[in-house]
């Protein structure tokens, strides 16, 4: 059985790019549909406590893909490299998506379309 989380930052939650969603909105969407097995959302995931989140979620073997909803995915794969090795989670596993300027139903299908793997 694979295991998905999808992860939601907002950055800081102030961020003019997020305003026109509702990132609550987003993650439930998605919950109902049970297109992951679980959602966070964590208002800065690129900060120092973002990566110790993201070290401390992905130890182990609780999560076989990531998703992480937030801003650009290349700019994630670096800022989480350092997390994602002390977790020993393989990069290829984290998939990433930019939801910067889109309002909850445009956050929710780009969101999909990244899941389907598209």
């Amino acid at each position: 059985m694979s295991n998905k989380g999808l992860l939601l930052c907002v950055c800081q939650g102030n961020c003019p790019s997020f305003q026109q969603m509702n990132i609550f909105e987003v993650g439930n969407a998605l919950r109902r549909e049970k297109l992951v097995d679980y959602v966070a959302i964590h208002p800065q995931l690129c900060s120092k406590d973002g990566d110790v989140f993201l070290t401390t979620l992905l130890k182990g073997d609780s999560t076989d893909e990531l998703y992480v909803a937030a801003c650009d995915p290349t700019m994630q794969v670096k800022m989480f490299r350092d997390a994602m090795e002390a977790a020993g989670f393989d990069k290829q596993r984290i998939h990433g998506v930019d939801i910067r300027n889109l309002d909850t139903d445009q956050a929710v299908g780009a969101i999909k379309q990244m899941i389907a793997g598209g």
